[in-house]
Order: structure tokens, then C-alpha cells, then sequence
């Protein structure tokens, strides 16, 4: 069955540049290999909503048409990271690191206003700081393998939460209805939205939740 827009996948892939280095993978083997392996990451089959961006533009939109397999697939530097721009090469006064006691020196990875970028140069009190993502203006390739299209509603559900790395005790879930339970209630503002997302992503109406411990009336 081709895969169409909307469809949640099974999928497994390793990223690597034109000179071979690996930059992301999601095979713990290959992490560890190349040094990408860290104890706060979930390796294994990963599922997405093709069309939504879950991965890069151009991998995402590769997927609408195969089926499942094995695939090589070469993504262009603007359907990846983008191209890099003189724009987000900016000056950073140097009140920014001396209220934080950080001491700038290039190749510091920096956290500004919620904007990673990297020290460039370092010039008295005037630091440029590039913005651009380390990957822009890169040719990406993936090894990719699409295991399965998910069609379980439950799965389905997982995958929504598992994507925003949001941790659920317990997913109940039909055709029709959802009941996922938290270890504590949630905040309505934070609930909501995900109804939302979830309906719109599996077509399930009916979604609630609930604390752990507490019965769905």
C-alpha cells in the first residue's frame, strides 16, 4: 500500500553528510560508533505523521508514494537545513555573557533569547555569533527503512506524545475514543492543545484524561 499524506509510519534511519560522517541515526550502534550516543536519547523504530515535519522537508516529503522498505534518500541543502544567511550572523554585545559570567571564545555554543547558535569571533566587546543551524547549506543523505504504515488508534496516540517527548502512564484508545492517563492531572492549556492535535492527526473526536488512580466517569 503506497503511503499518502497523513499516514503514521514505522520508520528507522541514519543521516550522514557527503564526507560519510553520521549526524543522526536512530540505531544506538551507529550513535555509538560515531560518537553521537547520549544516555538521554531513545533509540529504535520512530513513528511520524508524514506531511507534518516531524523529520527535514525533503525526507518527509519523500515518503508520499513508497511503500514499505529500504531507501536511499539524497535531500538537498534547502529541503534540509536550509541555506545559511548573512542574517543570522549577528553582533552580541558583551553584556549578554558577563551577566551569566560566561567568557566567550569561539566555538562556544551559546543559548540566546531560546536561539542556539555558535561564537564565531571574538573581538573586544563585539561577538558575532552564527545563528544558522550547523547543518545549513549541507547535502544530507539517509539510509532509511519504513517498517510499517501504523494504522492501531492506540499506537497512533503513543506516537503524538512520544514526538513532544511527553511521558504518559497509560493510552487507552479506539476508533472513536481516547482516555490517556498522566501520573498527575495536567493543565487544561496543556491538555487542550493536544485533544486537538490528536483529532486532527487520528480522526479520534473523543479524547480525555485523567491522573493515575482516578476512574474515567
Amino acid at each position: 500500500m503506497a503511503i499518502k499524506k497523513g499516514d503514521f509510519i514505522k520508520l528507522s534511519y541514519t543521516g550522514s553528510l557527503d564526507d560519510g560522517s553520521v549526524f543522526d541515526t536512530t540505531d544506538k550502534d551507529v550513535a555509538v560508533k560515531h560518537n553521537l550516543h547520549s544516555q538521554k536519547s531513545k533509540y529504535g523504530p520512530v513513528t511520524i505523521v508524514v506531511g507534518e515535519n516531524h523529520v527535514v522537508p525533503g525526507l518527509d516529503s519523500s515518503f508520499v508514494g513508497r511503500e514499505t522498505g529500504e531507501y536511499t534518500v539524497v535531500v538537498k541543502d534547502v529541503d534540509g537545513f536550509g541555506k545559511k544567511s548573512a542574517k543570522k550572523m549577528k553582533l552580541v554585545p558583551a553584556k549578554f555573557f558577563k551577566r551569566d559570567n560566561v567568557r566567550p571564545f569561539v566555538g562556544l555554543q551559546v543559548n540566546i533569547d531560546n536561539e542556539m547558535g555558535i561564537v564565531r569571533s571574538v573581538s573586544g566587546g563585539r561577538i558575532v555569533v552564527d545563528f544558522n543551524h550547523p547543518l545549513a547549506s549541507k547535502d544530507l543523505t539517509y539510509a532509511v527503512t519504513i517498517h510499517e504504515i501504523v494504522s492501531n488508534p492506540q499506537e497512533k496516540v503513543q506516537a503524538v506524545f512520544d514526538l513532544f517527548s511527553i511521558p504518559v502512564e497509560s493510552i487507552a484508545a479506539t476508533e472513536k475514543e481516547a482516555v490517556i492517563t498522566t501520573k498527575t492531572l495536567l493543565p487544561e492549556q496543556l491538555t487542550t492543545p493536544f485533544a486537538k492535535d490528536i483529532t486532527r492527526l487520528t480522526g479520534i473526536e473523543n479524547v480525555s484524561f485523567q491522573a493515575d488512580g482516578e476512574k474515567k466517569e
